[in-house]
């Protein structure tokens, strides 16, 4: 059996000459979401089945009656017949890519869960040979979580093959990126968002959402108390993002079709406890002159018209519940100290929505190697309980990180991407955080060398409330512990004996010459 990277390397190598960028992932992609929810399907079907049987139920007419009726499925979602792929996969290759798009209105008509997850009229757009087609659901058909592990696992590595894959084709303004599973990891282990509503404004292909119910599980949570809203300008990756959420049973609510966040936001009027986000990095075309009264800045000051960095801020600091809410997100670099955005930045502070700042190393993620920030908004710093832990009050506080030498730990065969976090350094980049929150900690003494500090309003203001780190965290002055007496002896002693070298090559070297007749005197 060939290894999954190899089937999906195959699947691209039949599609290379034969469809545009993005009609290759449109199809790829739509390919696989058919084999996994019809395989998923068939699963509970068998279970269905069987579950008659032991029930005495013999008939084969009533028993597929029975398996008939969407009602019966409670862990999965109804595929209608036309779009299951045990069908699909038996069709002759002349009559595939009309089925193909048959199964897709299918599944668009059949209820929400599928509704707006699919381009509808996509196979016969693109028309792919017979034979082509055929060659590519074959190779889909192979991929299995009976052969290469569970379902949600294998789901992942898929989206993260063909995400990565595309993504390190494009820009981060052509909204076409991918967020690498450890950076979402991170972020999901400081803002916990256990339970109550999760929004991403910005939210790409869902990823956001689906390594938090990852994280959810994996802390004995329940995915079912988690509300997730998301909003997406790109309409294949709407599209993809519906996909996503829909094979994992994700309940979720991304508006009713693709918009821009800030012209038109599809959640108005609506706050969230949670907000986890990757914006586009230093977005350009972002402002219409519609926006420039808009409530969101309203008591901060409109953000800079070339840059929508700050945007992204004051929007997504409207979107959080004012008691509580908590948002962990990412920005370019140099919106810790833009010039542009201070009166902006100090009014954060001063409001006391800053909780943590922190710096993340270089090469990180597949379309960039910059290092970026990751900003902790907070509306409630007075302390309390939260999440099983007693706070206490970190008003006038921000804890800075910098997590920049954190580059030992490499990623191999990636481009751009060559490092990424372990599950040790993300557990204790959080044990910073919770420890600097917990209650009986000294905020004004809380403090590691090169590492991470806790800043205080005065001192954030001394600083003309920039919030780049290395403004505040420590360093230490090596240069002032070298003994430069005994470098510069040990320097002098090797510099003697390449000396001494260069001279016994240079005579061994005239000899020889010399010996074949040649004279270099």
């Amino acid at each position: 059996m060939p290894s999954l990277e190899t089937i999906l390397f195959n699947c691209r190598e039949y599609l290379r000459s034969n469809a545009s960028l993005n009609d290759k992932r449109d199809l790829l992609l739509t390919l696989v979401f058919l084999r996994f929810i019809g395989e998923k399907f068939e699963d509970e079907q068998q279970i269905l089945r069987q579950q008659c049987l032991d029930n005495g139920l013999m008939d084969e007419g009533e028993i597929q009656d029975f398996l008939d009726q969407p009602g019966m499925y409670s862990g999965v979602a109804f595929v209608p017949p036309s779009a299951r792929w045990e069908e699909l996969i038996l069709l002759p290759p002349t009559k595939l890519n009309s089925s193909l798009d048959d199964a897709l209105i299918a599944l668009e008509d059949s209820g929400e869960v599928f509704k707006g997850c699919v381009r509808l009229g996509l196979f016969t757009s693109i028309n792919l040979e017979a034979n082509v087609i055929k060659k590519v659901m074959d190779e889909v058909s192979k991929i299995s979580h009976k052969t290469f592990g569970t379902e949600r696992d294998l789901i992942g590595r898929v989206y993260e093959y063909f995400l990565k894959s595309f993504a390190i084709n494009a820009t981060k303004e052509e909204g076409e990126f991918y967020t690498p599973h450890d950076i979402v990891e991170l972020i999901a282990a400081f803002i916990e968002p256990f339970d109550g509503t999760l929004y991403d404004p910005c939210c790409g292909s869902g990823g956001m959402f689906v390594q938090c119910a990852k994280y959810v599980e994996e802390k004995q949570g329940d995915i079912m108390q988690v509300n997730v809203y998301g909003q997406e300008v790109d309409p294949a990756t709407y599209r993809l993002a519906k996909m996503n959420l829909a094979m994992r049973g994700i309940s979720h609510h991304l508006g009713d079709r693709n918009a821009s966040t800030f012209s038109n936001d599809m959640h108005r009027g609506m706050t969230f406890d949670y907000i986890m986000a990757n914006p586009p990095f230093n977005l350009k075309k972002w402002y219409d002159s519609s926006l420039e009264n808009d409530s969101r800045w309203a008591d901060y000051g409109l953000p800079p018209e070339g840059n929508a960095n700050y945007a992204w801020i004051l929007h997504m600091l409207s979107k959080l519940r004012p008691e509580h809410g908590v948002a962990g997100f990412l920005l370019a670099n140099g919106a810790l100290g833009d010039g542009d955005a201070k009166t902006i930045r100090q009014k954060l502070i001063e409001a006391d929505k800053v909780e943590a700042i922190i710096v993340l190393p270089r090469e990180l993620f597949y379309t960039t190697d910059i290092s970026v920030t990751l900003w902790i908004l907070n509306q409630n710093k007075r302390g309390g309980r939260w999440h099983d832990r007693k706070l206490r009050s970190r008003q006038g506080e921000v804890l800075f990180m910098d997590l920049r030498s954190w580059t030992d730990n490499p990623v191999k065969g990636e481009q751009k991407k060559k490092v990424m976090f372990s599950k040790e350094q993300i557990q204790r980049a959080v044990s910073i955080y919770h420890d600097w929150q917990a209650e009986g900690t000294d905020g004004t003494n809380y403090a590691q060398p090169e590492l991470y500090r806790s800043v205080s309003f005065e001192e954030l203001e001394k600083q003309g409330f920039s919030l780049v780190p290395s403004r505040y965290i420590e360093f230490v002055d090596r240069d002032s512990q070298i003994n430069y007496d005994e470098v510069l002896r040990d320097t002098t002693q090797v510099v003697q004996d390449l000396l001494l070298r260069q001279q016994s090559n240079d005579e061994a070297l005239r000899k020889a010459l010399k010996h074949l007749g040649y004279d270099c005197e």
